[in-house]
C-alpha cells in the first residue's frame, strides 16, 4: 500500500526522530511512503487569524495530493485534522470550493474532492490492521508502561475523521501500545490538551496545562509518555525543563513517539529509531535494550 507523506512544518525541523521512526515502521510493515517536495504548510497556523487563507493553503495541499492519486498521510495531528476538515468542508460546500479554486488558479492548481486524509497511526490500523501488527512483533515489551496521549487534533473534529476512535473514549493508541506487549496507562488526563494551542499568547497557562499531566505521570512512574503529535512534543518534552522551573517542581518524565515504541517491538534498535535524539530519554527502556 502506498501513501503520500505530509510532513508539514514542525516534524522536519524539530522532530526528526519521529519522521525517522515512522519511516522505519512503515517499511517494516510493508507500507510505501511517497514524498513530494512541493508539499508545504497545511494552513493550520493561519486558522485563528484568516480562515479563508487557512482553507486555501489546505486546498493547495489537497490539490497536490490529488495529482498523485494516493491517500495523504500525516504524522502531525494538527495537519491531519486541518486537512481532513478542509476536505470535509470543501466537498460539502461548492461555493467555498469555487472561491478556493479562484485563488488556486494563480498557481495552476484546482481542488477536486475525494482525497483521503488520515493520521499515520490510523493508516497503520486501517491498512495493516491491529492483529497483523501484533503478529509482526519480535521483541516483547511487557514490563514497560507507556502513557498514550491523544490530545485535541487526533480525535477532533470527529465528523471529518475516519471514526476509528470515539472521541470520548479513545482506544486506538492504547491498542497499538498493547500490541507490543507493553502496558498502556489509561491516566485521568488522557484526552487533555497539551497547552500548545495557547503557547503563543499565554505561556504561563500553556505551562500549567502541560505541567499538570507531567506531574501526574511522574507520580505514576511510567516508562514514558507516548506521543503522536510533534507540537505536543514541543510542550511535553521541549518545554519540560522550563515548566518544571516555573512550577517550582522536579520533572523528569521520559517522552517518546509511539512509532519508536512500535519500532522497538518490531525488533529495531534504539539507534535506528532515533532515540538518541529524544531530549528526556527513557533510560529504563534504553538500559533494557542495551542488555
Amino acid at each position: 500500500m502506498k501513501a503520500l507523506m505530509f510532513l508539514g512544518c514542525t516534524v522536519p525541523v524539530r522532530n526528526l526522530n519521529y519522521e525517522l521512526s515512522a519511516r522505519k515502521v512503515a517499511a517494516r510493515l510493508g507500507l510505501e511512503l511517497v514524498d513530494d517536495p512541493a508539499l508545504a504548510c497545511c494552513g493550520f497556523p493561519l486558522k485563528g487569524t484568516d480562515q479563508a487563507a487557512a482553507l486555501t493553503v489546505a486546498a493547495r495541499a489537497l490539490a497536490q495530493a490529488a495529482e498523485h492519486g494516493l491517500p495523504l498521510v500525516s504524522l502531525c495531528s494538527a495537519c491531519a485534522a486541518h486537512l481532513a476538515e478542509a476536505e470535509h468542508r470543501l466537498k460539502a460546500d461548492p461555493e467555498a470550493a469555487a472561491a478556493v479554486n479562484e485563488r488556486l488558479a494563480g498557481v495552476g492548481l484546482a481542488y477536486r474532492p475525494g482525497v483521503r486524509v488520515t493520521h499515520f497511526m490510523r493508516f497503520l490500523l486501517s491498512e495493516v490492521g491491529l492483529e497483523a501488527i501484533k503478529a509482526r512483533m519480535v521483541r516483547d515489551l511487557s514490563g514497560f508502561t507507556f502513557a498514550p496521549h491523544y490530545g485535541c487534533h487526533y480525535l477532533k473534529p470527529s465528523e471529518a475523521l475516519e471514526g476509528l476512535d470515539d472521541p470520548e473514549d479513545p482506544q486506538s493508541l492504547a491498542r497499538l501500545i498493547q500490541a507490543t506487549g507493553a502496558r498502556a496507562l489509561m491516566h485521568p488526563s488522557l484526552k487533555e490538551c497539551c497547552g500548545g494551542g495557547v503557547l503563543g499568547v499565554d505561556e504561563e497557562l500553556a505551562g500549567r496545562m502541560a505541567g499538570a499531566k507531567l506531574k501526574e505521570l511522574g507520580a505514576a512512574q511510567v516508562t514514558a509518555l507516548a506521543l503522536v503529535c510533534p507540537f505536543c512534543n514541543v510542550m511535553y518534552e521541549g518545554q519540560q525543563k522550563k515548566i518544571a522551573k516555573s512550577l517550582e517542581t522536579k520533572l523528569a518524565v521520559p517522552v517518546v513517539y509511539l512509532t519508536q515504541v512500535l519500532g522497538l517491538g518490531l525488533g529495531m534498535s534504539p539507534e535506528e529509531l532515533g532515540l538518541g535524539l529524544n531530549r528526556v530519554k527513557p533510560k529504563e527502556l534504553l538500559q533494557a535494550m542495551a542488555g
